[in-house]
């Protein structure tokens, strides 16, 4: 790994603690509440792109959340600046994650797969069985 990827993980890892309690000082109930999963900083950390939890949100509210985030972009920003003494921060880009709705989906199919699995090998001992007798 190197140097710049370290300041890179650095800052990406910062952001995470940083960005809900910008969130957090909000009055904006819609937004104040939201997690914040990962964020990934440009190669040169001048943007970054900050994915947040669906949980809880139906997609209108993740839509207007999202607009709403929008116009706060400035404001975490700036608090972001002030509270690390950083010169500047990373422009904010906003997106509900739903890699964790993926990861559920794929283990259920997984569960699904191996409930037939199991179906197809009770099936074929009981005719081995039968072909025994």
């Amino acid at each position: 790994m190197t140097h710049e990827e370290i300041k890179r993980h650095r800052v990406e890892s910062v952001l995470k603690e940083i960005i809900p309690e910008a969130l957090g000082t909000l009055d904006d109930e819609r937004i104040n509440g939201l997690s914040v999963t990962d964020v990934v900083c440009s190669k040169g950390r001048s943007d970054a792109k900050v994915y947040l939890d669906t949980s809880f949100l139906s997609e209108k509210e993740q839509n207007e959340a999202l607009k709403q985030l929008r116009t706060v972009a400035g404001y975490i920003q700036n608090h972001c600046k002030q509270s690390e003494g950083w010169f500047k921060a990373p422009r904010f880009t906003f997106e509900f994650d739903h890699q964790l709705e993926k990861v559920s989906r794929m283990e259920d199919l997984f569960k699904q797969i191996g409930k037939r699995k199991s179906k197809n090998n009770d099936t074929k001992e009981g005719e081995e069985s039968e072909n025994e007798s």
